[in-house]
């Protein structure tokens, strides 16, 4: 019995989904995109990055082959690709797949009409909270509505609801002067609203600063999500009396259902710094769960090619310290959920494939081809493990 990490760079798709058309994504390559820009001197920013892009250690681990881009040397470690069979390219669908648990139902989604949310259910929210109202109730970008809308948010004690291509609702208010614990209350209400209509996920979205030019939003978000239909390997982990280490939004993405810890941090950095103190800490049999969500939500969605790249060098950098944290018998596996192309159209997710990078102590190179979904990685884990095997993706192990 040893120990698994697994690693989710949120969004950092591959390309190539073969069912990119029904998601109106034809073409869209993260990774491939961003490396392009790199190589056109499009992704350079003073005090950032500059030249080429620089992913040394990811390359060495298989990135380029798996992306289809190999170049140089042969990969140090199991490399290939992952298709995603659910029928969204959310967040949730994605984890939950990754840990055994396709999602094979249509979630709600809000409609781009303006205003966006059924009435009733604002009335609902509104009735049940106290609030005096809301601001917002539109498909928008999280910091442009509350750059917009925020003065006018403090000043009337309204929050602001909005919502995305994704089945959501997200709810942002000032961390002081709405009050964070009320936010956090007022997202505990919606969600139970918002259960009929099937919405994935409410979001609470707090920020701070006292005008226009100085909010910014915080590390305070929590995600209220729904529990995933089916035993995750994260359940499987639990009952088995392991323990299940999630790192950043892993607990809110799962309903904190099969996590016996949560640990955050405020950007990627760190988050790295917690997961490798979750590294530390794992015992023999141990899961740790990391998701790291700048790549998502501070450059896919702000369509910020420079700052996508010089992230996912520094994320690069780092990775020889977790490799040194890795005892022999040890797998860790890093993926991404979706994608969230910065170069293309709109601010939205991607539908792409996913790279498989895996290693470890003793871990033996080796092509693991095309997954026909997530699943197969949660599967490679439950089977590391020793955990029962679940009935939707088939280890590469």
């Amino acid at each position: 019995m040893t120990r698994a990490v697994l690693i989710v760079l949120d969004s950092f798709g591959i390309g190539g989904a073969a069912d990119a058309g029904a998601f109106g994504d034809v073409g869209a390559d993260t990774f491939g995109h961003i490396q392009e820009a790199a190589a056109r001197g499009e992704a350079d920013r003073p005090g950032l990055r500059a030249g080429l892009l620089d992913l040394p250690h990811m390359e060495r681990l298989g990135l380029f082959h798996a992306a289809g881009r190999g170049r140089g040397r042969e990969p140090e470690g199991l490399w290939g690709r992952a298709a995603e069979v659910s029928r969204g390219k959310d967040t949730p669908s994605g984890h939950w797949e990754i840990a055994g648990v396709p999602v094979r139902f249509d979630w709600g989604y809000f409609p781009r009409s303006i205003p966006c949310f059924p009435p009733e259910l604002i009335s609902e929210i509104v009735d049940d909270t106290g609030i005096p109202g809301i601001l917002g109730d539109c498909h928008a970008s999280g910091t442009e509505i509350i750059a917009a809308l925020g003065e006018e948010s403090v000043r009337t004690g309204r929050p602001i609801l909005y919502t995305s291509s994704d089945s959501v609702l997200q709810i942002a208010a000032h961390e002081e002067h709405f009050g964070l614990d009320r936010l956090y209350g007022l997202c505990e209400a919606a969600r139970r609203h918002v259960d009929p209509l099937n919405i994935g996920r409410v979001i609470a979205r707090p920020f701070t600063g006292e005008s226009s030019a100085t909010f910014r939003r915080t590390a305070n978000r929590r995600d209220y999500s729904v529990p995933p239909p089916e035993a995750t390997i994260l359940d499987r982990a639990l009952a088995d009396g392991r323990r299940v280490i999630g790192i950043g939004k892993i607990g809110d993405i799962f309903a904190h259902q099969g996590v016996s810890e949560v640990r955050k941090g405020d950007g990627n950095m760190a988050l790295f710094d917690a997961m490798l103190g979750a590294v530390r800490d794992a015992a023999e049999g141990d899961l740790v769960f990391a998701n790291f969500v700048d790549f998502d939500m501070l450059f896919g969605h702000r369509r910020d090619v420079p700052g996508y790249a010089a992230a996912l060098e520094a994320f690069d950098r780092r990775l020889p310290e977790l490799e040194a944290l890795l005892r022999p018998g040890d797998l860790a596996i890093l993926t991404a959920d979706h994608g969230c192309d910065p170069t293309y159209p709109g601010t939205d997710h991607t539908r792409e494939e996913v790279p498989i990078l895996g290693f470890g102590p003793g871990i033996a190179a080796r092509a693991l081809g095309r997954r026909e979904t997530f699943s197969d990685i949660g599967e490679s884990v439950a089977a590391h493990l020793g955990l029962p095997a679940g009935p939707h993706g088939r280890s590469f192990l």
